[in-house]
């Protein structure tokens, strides 16, 4: 193993914001096994998706969990590009430069982020890490910058704002250099701020290597990705990476919601030089919520700082929600903002399409779209929609195929002790028999008179609608603001809301 060196300038924190794209730059003082080729060769793009390179580029083939990038390594070469970076031992490749590395997601997080130029160091970046809860801290952030006159990007699981446009997100944490890309054009467009939500994926295979956040947020940590992850506490190993330095980096300032087991655990392994605000109901924390009150419009509660307290209230339902506001303002603290005027915006905060979105045409009973697909998700809104309903709680909801089986029946028994009525059905059954799914979920069933399982999932939400009655609420739960389905290897327009309005709308024998 050796490391390139090179006297070519390379910008950064202290340095100056010019490119080099020619491979000795983009490499110097990077452990590489083995090279063949021309360190002066210059590069137009890297990528990591043989389908998306382009001329005189750079392809990094990643083995990956379903395919292996080495596969693709001549389909890269045919469309163009000049050098390949591998694990593997691959033979010479012509007048390809062949770089081969040790640890080749490391090494792509590095390269992506001198390529963009550093723009991570023009902006203050704040990652949001979690089970539940990353979007809606996200968008509240952002809304709350904005009424401090501030512009702040977003890079999450619904949308990548990007200062002067939005596109679809197709992951919650990009690869990096997709990243880098729309940091890079957060920082052109004039944003000062960028919102990362951080996913467990995200951190484990490097794609947030080396960003210095300024601001790195806990907000819980629930059974999900053990599929992944192997265990809770491998799950939680990898989310203190965000904080501990494990991605390159230590954050300034964190801030930790100690109302959650892992949070309390977090805070006492967070190293001592780092700031820490704590936020909860918690006595002890910084940033604290007391004389709480939860109905079905909102929250109101006294929200405590240091410097004060002031009557709060918020149209976001339930306790998740209010860890939620006390860490999006715990942000906004950690940033030098002053918490008095932004604890009143907390009111005008319109939502977030997905989380608890209402669909609303004048019926008389409560019908409420929410991405929850975990048992500790599911279990939070429904407490707080049983503390909140004069009538039945009722639910539609499915468990995802590939993924982690053993939450199934967890969710299952979660749904049926806290609900009167429910709807078992698909949601993205990907390669999965859906009979498969539904033998899963039946194990935690213990009273079948609660629940109907309905593979069609149109089917299931005009049941469920078609029994709602006045003061009932139904939750549609797991999909939240995604518009598709997965079946196979096909992709089908799917969207909850659009099908509950319809169907709402239908209905003709409101009571």
């Amino acid at each position: 193993m050796n490391c390139v060196s090179s006297s070519g300038a390379l910008t950064g924190r202290d340095g100056s914001r010019s490119i080099a794209r020619d491979l000795k730059t983009l490499f110097r003082d990077l452990p590489v096994r083995s090279f063949f080729g021309n360190w002066n060769t210059v590069v137009e793009g890297i990528s990591m998706d043989s389908r998306k390179t382009g001329p005189d580029s750079l392809f990094f083939a990643i083995k990956g969990l379903r395919t292996n990038g080495n596969l693709f390594i001549q389909e890269a070469i045919e469309r163009g590009a000049r050098a390949i970076v591998t694990e593997e031992t691959v033979k010479k490749l012509g007048n390809v430069s062949l770089i081969e590395v040790g640890d080749i997601r490391k090494v792509m997080a590095e390269v992506a982020r001198r390529f963009s130029g550093f723009p991570e160091e023009d902006l203050e970046l704040v990652g949001i890490t979690g089970t539940n809860g990353k979007t809606t801290v996200s968008f509240l952030v952002s809304f709350l910058l904005r009424e401090a006159k501030e512009e702040a990007g977003i890079i999450g699981t619904i949308k990548y704002y990007l200062g002067n446009r939005t596109i679809p997100s197709s992951q919650t944490t990009p690869d990096p250099i997709e990243m880098h890309a729309m940091l890079d054009q957060m920082r052109k467009s004039g944003c000062r701020y960028g919102i990362l939500e951080v996913s467990s994926h995200g951190i484990d295979q490097r794609r947030v290597d080396g960003i210095g956040f300024r601001v790195s947020v806990f907000l819980n940590l629930t059974r999900d990705h053990i599929d992944y992850h192997s265990s809770m506490d491998s799950y939680f190993e990898v989310k203190q990476r965000l904080f501990n330095g494990g991605i390159g980096r230590v954050p300034e300032i964190a801030v930790v919601n100690i109302d959650d087991p892992y949070g309390k655990k977090l805070v006492t392994d967070i190293p001592d030089d780092m700031q820490v605000i704590r936020v909860g109901e918690d006595t002890r924390a910084d940033l604290r919520a007391k004389e709480v009150e939860f109905d079905d419009r909102g929250c109101q509660f006294t929200l405590c700082w240091p410097e004060g307290e002031k009557r709060v209230s918020t149209s976001l339902l339930g306790r998740f929600n209010l860890n939620n506001s006390l860490a999006s303002l715990g942000v906004c603290y950690a940033l030098g903002y002053d918490l008095e005027p932004l604890a009143d915006r907390l009111a005008y905060f319109p939502g977030v399409p997905g989380r608890l979105e209402r669909v609303d045409v004048g019926q008389p009973f409560n019908v409420l779209v929410d991405y929850a697909h975990t048992h500790d998700a599911l279990t939070n809104v429904l407490v707080m929609l049983r503390n909140i309903t004069k009538g039945k709680v009722m639910v539609v909801f499915g468990c995802g195929g590939d993924r982690d089986r053993e939450k199934r029946p967890l969710m299952t028994r979660s749904v049926i002790r806290n609900s009167d009525r429910s709807w078992a059905t698909s949601d993205n059954s990907r390669s999965e028999f859906i009979g498969d799914i539904f033998s899963d979920m039946k194990k935690g069933v213990d009273q079948e008179d609660q629940i109907e399982f309905v593979e069609d999932r149109r089917e299931a939400i005009r049941l469920a609608i078609s029994e709602a009655e006045s003061g009932d609420s139904l939750l549609i739960a797991g999909k939240g603001h995604e518009t598709f389905q997965e079946f196979n290897d096909s992709t089908v327009p799917f969207n909850d809301n659009l099908v509950a309005l319809e169907l709402v709308k239908a209905k003709r024998n409101w009571v």
